[in-house]
């Protein structure tokens, strides 16, 4: 009698498994999810290959959902009250750091290779980050303080300001590539304005989903029924951002930022006991799967536009969350130590190199073939690197703000 083995055996043991990493780990004084991933590469393809692609696309739903949570979870900590506190130097933070970012990764690369279309399409990859490291380490460690509040709100807002540099960077970069060829003209401004459907539409969706999840949950007696009411909620409006092609995290976290900015703070904290009781098993199966999907293998490919890539994007969100904080007048904590818990990157970067990717093979010429096998490689690569120290610089940053107690270190 032949055997299958069971996803669902699968999934339950490396669940057990990346628990006890993640106790190993912050043994060790590293975040927990840094065990999670190193359970996650063991099992996937870099070394036992249990979780090949096959497995990994049947689980990724799961993802999505982590994500989900993240994004609202990110929604219920953007008080207005507070951030008008910090006002326009979140502001200034969120475009400085992106712009740095893809200004340097595109100088650099520039200047290493000769070639504008490959620099503008790495400098479009540069602003994206990976916001559930950075949210996974803040409450592993129940840090709090404005620090903190400026970290959920960076890594809460720049991904739609990332989505917006990538769309008007990539149309420009294939409008070169295909006018060395052809005489085919490509129209930037209607390419341009699809990442601005994506953000209009998911913020739209999430502001009206969050009024109505707001009447809901306003009517619920039980702790158990606003559990019930919050998964199934955030199930639902991340399956109808999937579905629509928007983005599930600015989407989700719409819904948060709505409840806490129009509800009573005693409903707000009621919602948010619910969600601590869900993240730590969603955070679990995130980086545990997160880590799967990491190709050991590509890294003695990174070569050296890999490592300009890794060091101007650093720069570039290190040196332009300072130069934001400086002109917006921030405490010196998050002039000091912002940048350093939002470099890392992983899903968003990839899943905009892959289609990079596709929209290059469509062209179809040498360079353009050359320029996506370079992004999807690369990208690919130093994700590795963002995704492993970006927490640690995360937690780091925390401790040298003052923002974790000593009992949580």
């Amino acid at each position: 009698m032949e055997y299958h083995i069971s996803k669902l055996l699968l999934i339950g043991i490396a669940i057990i498994v990346s628990y006890y990493f993640g106790e190993i780990a912050r043994k060790l004084k590293l975040p927990s999810l840094t065990g999670y991933m190193v359970v996650g590469a063991i099992f996937g393809e870099s070394l036992l290959n249990i979780f090949n692609d096959a497995v990994l696309d049947s689980f990724s739903f799961m993802t999505e959902i982590a994500l989900g949570f993240v994004a609202f979870l990110i929604g219920i900590e953007l008080n207005l009250d507070s951030l008008k506190k910090q006002g326009f130097g979140i502001i200034a933070i969120i475009f400085s750091e992106s712009f740095f970012a893809f200004i340097l990764v595109f100088v650099g690369l520039y200047a290493l290779t000769g070639d504008v279309s490959l620099a503008l399409i790495f400098g479009a990859m540069a602003p994206a980050s990976a916001p559930a490291g950075t949210v996974a380490v803040i409450q592993e460690y129940k840090a709090k303080g404005s620090l903190t509040k400026a970290l959920y709100a960076v890594v809460g807002f720049d991904d739609g300001l990332a989505i917006i540099i990538y769309g008007i960077a990539f149309a420009f970069a294939k409008s070169i590539i295909m006018r060395e060829t052809t005489n085919a003209s490509l129209n930037i401004l209607a390419s341009s304005i699809e990442p601005l459907r994506e953000i209009g539409l998911s913020l739209v969706l999430g502001t009206i989903f969050g009024f109505i999840f707001c009447q809901l949950v306003r009517a619920l007696k039980t702790v158990e029924a606003i559990l019930i009411i919050v998964f199934g909620s955030i199930i639902l409006i991340t399956g109808l951002s999937v579905t629509l092609h928007i983005s599930l995290i600015l989407t989700n976290m719409m819904v948060g930022f709505v409840l806490v900015n129009t509800r009573r703070q005693s409903l707000v904290e009621k919602v948010s006991e619910q969600l601590n009781l869900i993240m730590p098993i969603l955070f679990i199966i995130f980086f545990f799967l997160a880590g799967a999907h990491l190709q050991l293998k590509q890294l003695p490919h990174l070569g050296m536009i890999g490592l300009v890539y890794i060091f101007s994007r650093s720069a570039g969100l290190i040196g332009g969350a300072r130069f934001g904080a400086v002109i917006g007048g921030v405490e010196e904590k998050i002039k000091k130590y912002l940048g350093l818990g939002i470099l890392s990157q992983a899903g968003v970067a990839i899943g905009l190199a892959l289609i990079v990717k596709h929209e290059l093979e469509r062209i179809g010429t040498p360079h353009a073939n050359k320029i996506g096998a370079a992004v999807i490689m690369t990208i690919t690569a130093t994700s590795i690197f963002f995704e492993i120290l970006g927490p640690i610089l995360t937690k780091i940053a925390l401790e040298k703000a003052g923002e974790i107690t000593k009992g949580e270190k």
